[in-house]
């Protein structure tokens, strides 16, 4: 047995984008190792936690690893009492292993019901108990498996089943299974932790940052500082106290969102059916949709009757959704495929179900495992967000802490020569290091993302993942959704051409003008159009096409008979009649078979027949392409490519449809979707208009002018994709638009790459090389050639990837797909669509944007209820403001940080300090003040085409920061020198050390100059333009500077007897120096001031020439400039085949 493994689990999510992609297939990339118990090695630990005080416990709480290695020794996995995991991003984990025994025979039934791999195989040993050993991780139960030899999520017993399998469990399951089952994978609950406010408190106080606060209070107050460290102690409780309740707070907002219970009707095998609570419910229960509907509390396989289903909390989209029944068959069950559109969701709302006396349904996954409570958990366990500027602030600190030991060590020889006692020596050197690297520092940066977040939800804008608000400022590209996202939801129907083998008739812009045949009886039956209340509801375009033809919907009441009866006993799902008026001669048709409408498959097909069940018709709809390789060569007109070409290039919406008898003898009830979309004959084109949204050419052009460049990912055809790219700009009209067509492997054919120009662009001819080279040309490619140009040609898809601008035909996985490929590239990648078919690129782009009237949405890390893209331009502004503030905060803190420390050691140096109340007035009135309200004032009112630096450890940061420490140094030794050369100084000659020597003149000139040199750094290290709207906009700011100006202004010049005596101050008599204070303090802000502006206009460019030119680190930056260098790229009208012909899957 090893002694590592990987918890293998399910892997029936979305294809993957490549074989190695981690993020989207976790599970395969988790190292488990198992650990057991030693006794004498927990009884060491203890008694070594005892004598460090409890310090062992503390570092074992923030490496959990270590505590493992340290009690326990290395087993196999099969006799592990504790887990080890290390997931894909590096990050290790401590679970333990529970066992719990089951009932005799129950394990040999699970053999008999699931898959013959999975037989016999969760116990471990059979010799006295049968025992189940599991664990949980994320949520998700993975159970052992001693045939696998791994722990494997427990989703794995019910992965393979067909969708026959799901109709046997139509009957119910025995009280036996259903007991059996719940043991196996646990109650149905999605369980949102809300810890107590005493677990809260204590993970908090083990916070680091709140353990080096505990530490500096206790050196404070070792030091005398009681009033400095009594406040810094009620602000931490204040602190301590809001953060657990904004974070309990959240908790339970994201349980009451995810857990929900409710009762409901199981049907047993006996027949009977049962009132259970919905957390008792297992994959195999056979559930009883009552006709009202109900929220749904699991995934459950439609197997009878309709469902109109709203599914706005999981994806946004807002129209409801109308779910049919799983096709039987041997296929494999997957909800994310095309069986999607029969399979009801976990927290999606069933607004009615239609069937006899209801719908029935079986439970395909429970708890975590649903498609609610993986996107709970994505909540819960984000992935850990790789972002430069949170991976330099790590490293920062550190250089903070490198100055720390270095000012310890002078602080110790200074404290050694002036003879201090040893414990004064510790404590003043410790005292160094709470003042170099500031704790408040990780807070404070922070502030810029709480400003910007509430603005954004002022303008309509949630977000669920704040840390993604300063990413969002590194935008470099944004790929939209066309339709509902680019352009308007609702379609016009502009005209229906009719077609078959003697071509096209003309075009009929009123299709309830057509005569009565199989055109006008597809147009008014082939939907999923449903009733609610009366009123006719379902997709924007079906409604329209309904509504074109003037037929009218009804629906069965009560149990139907009366409807099946009339249409030949068969069970009717729907009636659509001819309008009364006029010389119509058609007659009412029946709905009795609805295949849904599926992205991946770009069609959908209904079965109809006529009064008395005769005439029966399959109708089928959906993209031309489709549509017309499904139809008889024959009947599909000669000129169908020009016509769809000449329609699509004119941006019209095309759908194609087709129609055949079917065999009076077949059952229609058990007819498969394969059977019924085969052989079609070509009916015609539905042409309809759809306008792009006023505001998408503007936004556009503002990203273009920003240097954002924009992409269109959509499942429209590639004619109408550009030309709605050329109306909303993306694509100018004087540019070219080369295809990308990739033909895959086929057994008479190997892989070919072409390129070829747009033969309705603006360049009809040859495109010369110069201008192909200039990059004055966009490519454009559709989802089938994507997928054969990732298979096949690898070596090329990142050149591809730079130049195109048009995804078209693009199935939801190759969305996400797309994104992941970009951010490959090392681009920062934005998504925003309408939420429906882009789930997957929303949650996988960096920047994912919803748009959407569900505020509650989790499909995205941000939702606009704005219904256009006029959004985007705001979050990246609020980016790009939120990360400036971040930067500036960061900054400031650190300047405030190398003020006090070289205060200190200077006033070190002749045996003084800083007081205890002049601390206070410069940690609390001046840096948090001024730290709380620098955040405020907003973004931009326009994009600028320079993005803002995310690298805190770059030249212009760090030159900036060490320019401003040496005015510091300098500006604190000409105050001390230019008192200690005054005709009136007396040097300070006490036999004591530190504060108690106050007040004194070193201490006040030091203290003076520090306090205005905290709003110098805080004016000048606050950017403005152009990202973040100019200082004075920031009117509290303004006010709380001019506020603390006038403040530290008269406790130099006049501080009268009361504050001087309550600060510790020397009152100077001399007015002239007094003025010579301040006005160093003036040339310090001058000089800083000044060269702050000469680093932003590039005065530390010349070191960059010195170390000479180099490559940029982000791969699209590199190709570009390759491809611009390359002027025969790409290479129209040549055949390219695979430079090692091998077929590579990507999915």
């Amino acid at each position: 047995m090893e002694k590592h493994g990987s918890a293998a689990g399910s892997q029936s999510g979305l294809p993957s984008p490549s074989p190695t992609d981690r993020l989207l297939s976790p599970d395969s990339y988790m190292d488990v190792q198992g650990y057991k118990w030693v006794r004498w090695r927990v009884w060491l630990c203890r008694l070594a936690a005892a004598l460090s005080l409890g310090l062992l416990l503390v570092v074992f709480h923030w490496r959990p690893r270590f505590a493992v290695l340290a009690r326990c020794c290395s087993c196999p996995l099969a006799l592990a009492d504790i887990l080890l995991i290390r997931d894909s991003f590096a990050q290790h984990h401590v679970v333990e292993v529970f066992t719990e025994e089951v009932e005799d025979g129950s394990l040999e039934l699970i053999g008999e019901l699931e898959d013959n791999e999975c037989r016999d195989t969760v116990q471990l040993h059979t010799a006295e108990k049968n025992l189940l050993r599991y664990y949980l991780f994320e949520g998700l139960r993975y159970i052992w498996l001693a045939r696998k030899g791994a722990f494997c999520r427990v989703s794995v017993l019910n992965e393979n089943w067909t969708c026959n399998d799901l109709y046997g469990f139509q009957k119910g399951l025995s009280p036996l299974e259903q007991s059996l089952r719940r043991r196996m994978y646990g109650p149905n609950l999605i369980d949102v932790p809300v810890k107590p406010y005493a677990k809260l408190l204590f993970e908090e106080v083990l916070n680091p940052f709140y353990v080096f606060q505990v530490f500096s209070i206790a050196l404070w107050m070792a030091d005398d500082y009681y009033f400095y460290a009594v406040c810094i102690f009620i602000i931490s409780v204040f602190s301590i106290g809001l953060s657990l309740y904004e974070i309990r707070k959240q908790s339970v907002t994201l349980r009451n969102m995810a857990q929900f219970v409710t009762n409901v009707t199981v049907r047993r095998i006996s027949g009977a059916e049962e009132y259970v609570s919905s957390e008792e419910l297992v994959p195999g229960d056979c559930l009883v949709i009552p006709p009202e509907g109900l929220l749904l509390p699991c995934d459950a396989a439609l197997l009878a009757g309709e469902c109109l289903v709203n599914e706005s909390m999981l994806t946004g989209e807002s129209v409801p959704v109308l779910k049919t029944p799983l096709p039987a068959g041997e296929g494999r069950y997957s909800s994310e495929t095309e069986q999607r559109r029969h399979t009801l969701f976990c927290g999606t709302q069933l607004i009615q179900a239609k069937g006899c006396s209801g719908a029935v349904a079986v439970v395909t996954s429970t708890g975590f495992f649903t498609a609610k409570g993986s996107l709970v958990s994505s909540i819960m366990h984000p992935q850990p967000i790789d972002f430069r500027f949170y991976r330099d602030s790590g490293k920062f600190l550190l250089i903070l802490g490198l100055v720390a030991f270095f000012g310890t060590i002078y602080s110790i020889v200074i404290l050694y020569l002036s003879n201090v006692t040893w414990l004064s020596l510790v404590i003043r050197s410790l005292d160094v290091v709470t003042i170099a690297v500031p704790p408040a520092l990780p807070a404070a940066i922070t502030t810029g993302t709480i400003y910007a977040q509430r603005r954004l939800k002022s303008q309509g804008i949630f977000c669920i993942s704040p840390p993604r608000i300063n990413i969002c400022g590194k935008v470099s590209v944004f790929c939209f959704d066309k339709t509902g996202t680019l352009t308007e939801d609702g379609l016009d129907v502009w005209g229906v051409m009719e077609g078959g083998s003697a071509g096209f008739s003309e075009l009929v812009p009123d299709p309830g003008r057509l005569r009565s045949g199989p055109m006008l009886s597809g147009l008014a039956c082939c939907h999923t159009v449903t009733l609610l209340q009366g009123q006719p509801l379902g997709d924007p375009l079906e409604l329209k096409m309904v509504e074109s033809t003037g037929w009218t919907l009804q629906e069965p009441e009560g149990d139907g008979k009366v409807l099946d009866a009339e249409f030949g006993g068969h069970r009717v799902l729907a009636v659509l009649k001819p309008p009364t008026r006029g010389t119509s001669t058609s007659e009412p048709v029946a709905i009795v078979r609805r295949f849904p409408f599926s992205s991946a498959l770009q069609r959908m097909s209904v079965v109809t027949v006529a009064r008395g069940g005769h005439s029966a018709l399959a109708f089928i709809k959906g993209s031309p392409e489709m549509v017309a390789s499904l139809c008889r060569a024959e009947t599909v007109p000669a000129q169908f490519s020009s016509v769809l070409g000449g329609f699509s290039s004119e941006g019209l919406r095309v759908l194609a449809l087709g129609y055949k008898p079917v065999d009076g003898s077949t059952d229609l009830r058990a007819i498969e979707r394969g059977e019924v979309e085969k052989d079609m004959r070509f009916l015609g084109l539905l042409i309809m208009k759809n306008l792009v949204k006023p505001e998408s050419a503007e936004v556009i052009n503002i990203l273009k002018l920003a240097n954002l460049r924009s992409v269109m990912v959509t499942g429209d055809n590639i004619l109408t994709a550009i030309n709605v790219a050329k109306g909303c700009g993306m694509v100018d009209f004087n540019e070219t638009v080369i295809f990308v067509n990739v033909t895959p492997h086929t057994a008479q054919s190997v892989p070919s790459l072409k390129f070829s120009l747009d033969e309705g662009g603006a360049n009809d001819d040859h495109t010369p090389v110069h201008t192909r080279g200039g990059f004055n040309y966009h490519l454009a490619i559709n989802g089938k050639s994507f997928a054969a140009l990732c298979n096949h040609f690898p070596e090329y898809l990142p050149k591809v990837l730079l130049r195109a601008t048009v995804f078209a035909r693009m199935a939801p996985d190759q969305k996400t797909q797309l994104v992941k490929e970009l951010q490959k590239l090392n681009y920062r990648v934005g998504m925003c669509g309408d939420g429906a078919n882009d789930c997957g690129a929303l949650r996988a782009a960096d920047v994912g944007v919803s748009l959407s009237e569900a505020e509650a949405s989790v499909a995205s890390p941000f939702t606009s209820k704005t219904e256009n893209i006029s959004c985007v331009p705001l979050l990246i502004r609020e980016g790009r403001c939120s990360l400036i503030t971040s930067f500036s905060l960061f900054r400031y803190m650190a300047l405030y940080s190398f003020i006090q420390f070289c205060s200190v050691l200077l006033l070190y140096t002749v045996k003084t300090n800083i007081g205890d109340l002049q601390f206070l007035y410069c940690d609390l009135v001046l840096t948090t003040l001024l730290a709380i309200v620098m955040g405020g004032g907003g973004p931009g009112k326009e994009l600028h085409p320079c993005r803002p630096s995310a690298s805190l450890l770059a030249l212009p940061v760090l030159g900036s920061l060490l320019i401003h420490a040496s005015f510091i140094v300098l500006g604190q030794l000409a105050a001390f020198f230019i008192t200690t050369s005054q005709d009136w100084y007396v040097p300070l000659n006490s036999t004591v050390f530190g504060a108690a020597n106050l007040p004194n003149m070193e201490n006040t000139s030091v203290f003076s100059l520090s306090a205005f040199q905290f709003i110098i750094m805080a004016v000048v290290v606050t950017k403005g333009y152009p990202h973040k709207k100019p200082l004075f906009y920031n009117w509290i700011f303004l006010c709380v500077l001019l506020v603390l100006f006038a403040v530290t202004s008269w406790l130099v010049l006049y501080p009268g007897s009361v504050a001087a005596r309550i600060l510790r101050l020397h009152d100077f008599f001399d007015m002239d120096f007094k003025m010579l204070l301040v006005a160093l303090a003036a040339l310090n802000f001058l000089m800083s001031f000044v060269a702050e502006v000469l680093v932003d206009r590039g005065l530390l460019n010349c070191f960059r020439m010195l170390r000479g030119r180099r490559q940029s680190k982000k791969q699209y930056k590199r190709l570009n400039v390759l491809l611009s260098e390359s002027p025969s790229w790409p290479p129209l009208d040549q055949t390219l085949a695979p430079t090692d012909y091998s077929v590579i899957q990507c999915s």
